[in-house]
C-alpha cells in the first residue's frame, strides 16, 4: 500500500483585484507561495461577480487605480457594506489613501508590494 503525502489545505482564500496582468500574476504567486488560495479579478465589477458566487473569500486584496465602474476604494467600501466579514487590503503605487477613505478593518500596503509586508497583512487579517 502506498501513501501519498497529505497536502495542507490553504489557510484562507484571497481575492486579488488587479487590472495589470503581470502584477496580478505576481500577486497570485505571492499569495499562493504563502499557503493561501488565490482567486483573481481584473476589475471591481468582476470582483463583485465573484463575491456574489463564492462564500469562501476571506480577504480581498485590491488595487485602487482600476478602470471600470468603480476604483478599488469604492470596491472596498462596497465590500464592507455588502460582505462585512471579508477583510480588505488596499494597494496603489500612487498617493496613499487618507485614513478617512479606508474602510474599517482594512490595511494599506503600498506598491511596489513588499512580499513580507503583504503576507504579514494577510496573516494578520486571517488570524
Amino acid at each position: 500500500m502506498t501513501t501519498e503525502p497529505m497536502q495542507a489545505l490553504p489557510s484562507a482564500v484571497v481575492l486579488i483585484v488587479e487590472n495589470e496582468p503581470l502584477q496580478r500574476l505576481d500577486m497570485i504567486d505571492l499569495v499562493e507561495e504563502a499557503g493561501f488560495l488565490a482567486v483573481d479579478a481584473w476589475d471591481a465589477d468582476h470582483a463583485v461577480a465573484i463575491l456574489e458566487k463564492r462564500l469562501d473569500i476571506r480577504v480581498v486584496f485590491t488595487d485602487i487605480d482600476m478602470p471600470g465602474s468603480m476604483d478599488g476604494l469604492r470596491l472596498a467600501a462596497a465590500i464592507r457594506d455588502r460582505w462585512p466579514p471579508i477583510e480588505i487590503i488596499v494597494t496603489t503605487a500612487g498617493t496613499p489613501p487618507d485614513a478617512s477613505q479606508m474602510p474599517a478593518r482594512s490595511i494599506f500596503v503600498p506598491k511596489p508590494i513588499n512580499a513580507d509586508d503583504a503576507i504579514r497583512a494577510i496573516r494578520k487579517l486571517t488570524s
